[in-house]
């Protein structure tokens, strides 16, 4: 689905207005129903201590990024580290360990093949299950991605990860708003809050006032890697299927490419045949090269991304040693053994 415009707009939009207005019954269902399920759950433990990266609005955050920084983040220091994911998108249900050899976007969902790339994936709903089997297999800590909203595993410390271009949005929840939860419960459970990017919707100021106690709030941007530099200067023609395209849009503009035309498609957008010969022709008409992101390029078959692009992005830490005390205490556990 595409990002509904009127959840980013001003509150005093009229459009936005009307919108949030009408769905806010529906919100309140929603909101209802997602609290119930909370109270009747009782989080279970896990073998191995358990790190869950997530956000308060459906999309876009930054979250995907943030998980590969911190798996590299925890490797690098010899923590056997395995991600846990949904496999939203594919069609295996798992639990499941990805393979990179064999599955496809289309089996496992582009999330888990990124995150394949850099630690020992697992797929599958019941995160319960995944711990576990990626305990059996050897790893000493395990990060949940986007389990933030999961009650069914208890978590050891939990990271929220908010963009700071847009926040929390028009401040209501789901469908009225992009909100997955009321925001001051969500901070009662969090344990650290992370701004992707300048802080232009004052976030630290919007968490500082939500929250019950003083919450850490860390900070790091999106920057392209070496792909960056190859598409310097380049005049591309940019199509993206994720949850705010813009952002990758800018990436490109910032890396210093000439975009002259885009093209925006639902999240976790299935390409067809029909769609990629008028994505080429649009490029060819513009004089451009087509250029997309990781998580549109892993969606492809080999012939498919024949002669497209990629912008790829990193999570980089502003200050790496405050994100390193937050996990001292997690690396601890896995170190030596629950405690």
């Amino acid at each position: 689905m595409h990002t509904p415009d009127f959840w980013y707009a001003s509150p005093s939009s009229s459009k936005g207005s009307v919108w949030a207005s009408t769905l806010a019954s529906v919100a309140l269902l929603y909101d209802s129903v997602s609290r119930l399920n909370s109270w009747l759950t009782t989080p279970m433990p896990s073998p191995v201590p358990v790190l869950c990266v997530g956000n308060l609005v459906a999309g876009g955050a930054g979250k995907t990024p943030t998980v590969i920084a911190l798996a590299e983040l925890l490797s690098a220091h010899g923590i056997p580290t395995h991600i846990l994911t949904r496999g939203y998108g594919g069609r295996l249900s798992g639990p499941l360990r990805v393979d990179l050899a064999h599955h496809t976007a289309a089996d496992v969902g582009d999330e888990a093949l990124l995150l394949a790339r850099v630690a020992t994936t697992w797929i599958g709903a019941d995160r319960r299950v995944t711990a576990h089997r990626a305990a059996e297999a050897g790893a000493k800590l395990v990060i949940m991605d986007d389990g933030f909203q999961n009650p069914n595993l208890r978590k050891d410390l939990s990271l929220v990860v908010i963009d700071g271009a847009v926040g929390l949005g028009n401040g209501r929840i789901i469908p009225a708003g992009p909100l997955r939860e009321d925001p001051a419960r969500a901070l009662t459970r969090a344990d650290a809050v992370l701004i992707m990017g300048d802080d232009m919707a004052s976030v630290a100021d919007r968490i500082i006032s939500l929250a019950p106690r003083g919450l850490p709030i860390l900070t790091a941007r999106l920057e392209p890697d070496e792909t960056g530099a190859k598409l310097a200067a380049k005049r591309v023609f940019a199509f993206a299927g994720i949850a705010r395209p813009e952002k990758f849009f800018a990436s490109l503009r910032a890396a210093g490419c000439e975009v002259a035309g885009t093209r925006v498609f639902p999240d976790h957008h299935q390409f067809r045949t029909s769609d990629l010969a008028a994505l080429r022709t649009a490029a060819r008409d513009a004089g451009a090269i087509l250029v997309t992101t990781e998580k549109d390029y892993v969606r492809l078959s080999a012939e498919e991304a024949a002669a497209i692009q990629v912008l790829a992005v990193r999570a980089a830490w502003r200050d790496e040693d405050s994100v390193a005390a937050l996990l001292a205490p997690l690396e601890a556990k896995a170190g030596h053994g629950r405690v």
